[in-house]
């Protein structure tokens, strides 16, 4: 394996498109630097949506470093899961260009 790969978090949200705007600023304000949204469907223990009338899921992507994932982490727990239809999860991936996914 290639010497200049690194591991960072990949922090993956599934959320009520409602919250968007406002976990972007809040991500953001964790120290994240960079995601990737996209439109996501399917059915959860919640409920399962049963038309885009009612918003939709998105999907966010966030590639960073341990602890600014905690940090997100931390949101999510606190401001989010207790209130609004969201799901998490972490993995540890491997990246090139570290520069890219972190703000130190």
């Amino acid at each position: 394996m290639s010497e200049d790969l690194q591991t960072v978090v990949l922090l993956t949200i599934v959320a009520e498109s409602l919250v968007e705007n406002r976990l972007i600023d809040e991500l953001t304000s964790c120290g994240v630097v960079g995601w990737t949204i996209t439109q996501a469907r399917g059915a959860g223990p919640a409920n399962r949506r049963l038309s885009e009338v009612e918003g939709g899921n998105i999907r966010i992507e966030v590639l960073a470093s341990e602890d600014v994932a905690r940090k997100a982490w931390d949101l999510l727990s606190n401001k989010y899961f207790p209130h609004y239809a969201v799901t998490a999860w972490q993995s540890s991936v491997l990246v090139s260009r570290l520069d890219r996914y972190t703000s130190d």
